[in-house]
């Protein structure tokens, strides 16, 4: 899962035009914890998905697979129901 959403996140940052500086900088990130994101050396939370998401014009939904299988679709219930507890702490 976190291969996949690295390179969700790697693809859309290109489609988008922006280098991983300017997207740290749009996230308020720094460049290297970018860069480890992208290459999965680090596993971001779920707050730091919605803040690339809004620096990308995204849904974090954008970065999981669409998917229906099993185990899949109960990580990504998962996901979603922090990242709603989340935004209800905002």
């Amino acid at each position: 899962m976190l291969a996949y959403v690295a390179d969700s996140i790697r693809r859309i940052r290109l489609a988008k035009g922006f280098s991983q500086l300017d997207l740290s900088a749009a996230a308020n990130m720094s460049q290297s914890f970018i860069a480890n994101i992208e290459k999965g050396k680090k596993e971001p939370s779920a707050m730091t998905l919605i803040r690339i998401a809004h620096a990308l014009e995204v849904s974090p939904r954008d970065f999981f697979p669409d998917s229906q299988a099993g185990n899949l679709a109960s990580v990504r219930d998962g996901i979603k129901k922090e990242i709603i507890e989340l935004l209800g702490h905002l």
